[in-house]
């Protein structure tokens, strides 16, 4: 066979670039392109705010363009955005963080990376929920890393629980929890998660809290307020953002809360991974604590609240009334076993037939996937009442 045979590739591919896509990148991809065709596109798959980063974060970015030389930071970030952090994390925990605890990532997707090359080598084995974050998934198994999903569903209001982990062979070396969860947007139980931490604190297991959905929960949902893994466990991996509550996510800026062992390990991946976080981002989110920002992004939360009673109410015409429990972020996790059995080419139609764009289940569970379907109702009232008026009348 020779170097130009179309069957075999002369470059080297290394095992670790055979993960699986992230759905929802590829129907954005498709979204793209029908709305260069057709113009009529109706964003309901992105896990993104329709709005932009505070005001006074964009003025603090226009004056830093203005009048600084935006060169490279520290590489866990500068110390007035972490010391707001740490701040942030004494305000609305109670708990106390110093800036030391504090490290910035290129994104939340950064500091996952770092956190899993610092903690877990090749072979151990993480486990994490099913349904969940994709990401975490495919990054682990590129990092060769095993694994191991844990089937999460109504009964345990699709998060994980001791239970769950005792079943396992052995105990695994990391637990990634979410809460508010993507794709189910469930809050976990303060007791749940206080066994977890002890259950992981016995057997040697690192448990790493996403909670970068912190400050969009829903009052009158049966979820109670969010917990922070840090009030129960300081031995823990805390992940914050800045691309949800704070409405950022294009500028790629996240946080970690590390115990003492692992800060110098983060660092020095950070450094040689990606230098330091994007300096423009960091200024600009240090504005965004400021009263008159949370008082703007606290406002997108209320309108997160309207569209999320919209879905509730329309998604019955859809047929669709098996939701997971909505009771933080910003999506609707749907079963529409009723209208398909494979999730993925169900959603490539609707887009193609109505111009809505959703996510299919399969990224989320690798076995009951293709009878779900996840909505994103982050964006404006109308356009998704304007998609619910389109897909009923498809289904129709």
């Amino acid at each position: 066979m020779t170097a130009e045979s179309p069957t075999r590739s002369p470059v080297r591919l290394s095992r670790r670039g055979r993960v699986e896509p992230f759905h929802v990148m590829e129907v954005l991809k498709a979204a793209s392109a029908r709305a260069a065709s057709a113009g009529d596109v109706i964003i309901l798959c992105a896990g993104q705010p329709s709005t932009p980063a505070p005001a006074p974060a964009l003025a603090a970015a226009r004056e830093a363009l203005a009048s600084g030389v935006l060169g490279y930071t520290e590489a866990d970030g500068i110390r007035p955005l972490r010391e707001a952090i740490a701040a942030h994390h004494r305000a609305e925990y109670a708990i106390e963080v110093v800036p030391e605890d504090v490290v910035l990532t290129t994104g939340s997707s950064g500091g996952f990376t770092a956190a899993f090359l610092a903690a877990f080598d090749v072979g151990d084995t993480v486990a994490m929920t099913r349904p969940g974050y994709p990401a975490y998934r495919n990054t682990l198994q590129a990092l060769g890393c095993r694994v191991v999903e844990l089937d999460c569903a109504d009964e345990t209001r699709f998060q994980p629980t001791v239970a769950m982990l005792e079943a396992l062979p052995e105990p695994p070396a990391g637990l990634i929890v979410a809460s508010p969860a993507n794709p189910t947007g469930t809050v976990i139980d303060p007791g749940e998660l206080a066994a977890l931490l002890a259950w992981c604190r016995a057997h040697g297991t690192l448990l790493i809290s996403d909670e970068i959905y912190h400050g969009i929960t829903y009052p009158g949902t049966a979820s109670v307020p969010t917990t922070s893994a840090w009030q129960i466990d300081r031995g823990s991996v805390v992940v914050g953002s800045f691309s949800k509550y704070f409405s950022m996510t294009g500028w790629r800026l996240g946080w970690l809360l590390l115990p003492p062992a692992l800060r110098r390990r983060v660092e020095l991946l950070l450094g040689n991974l990606n230098i330091c976080p994007p300096a423009i981002s960091q200024v600009a989110a240090l504005a965004a604590f400021t009263p008159a920002a949370r008082a703007e992004l606290d406002g997108h939360v209320t309108r997160y609240a309207a569209n999320r009673e919209l879905l509730l109410r329309r998604l019955p015409e859809l047929g669709i009334v098996h939701l997971a429990p909505a009771d933080g972020a910003f999506y609707a996790y749907a079963d529409i076993g009723h209208l398909t059995g494979d999730s993925t080419t169900w959603c490539a139609e609707a887009l193609a037939a109505t111009g809505v764009a959703l996510t299919p289940g399969v990224d989320f569970d690798t076995a009951h996937g293709n009878r779900f379907m996840r909505l994103s109702f982050a964006g404006a009232t109308q356009d998704i009442d304007r998609a619910l008026d389109r897909l009923a009348a498809w289904i129709r």
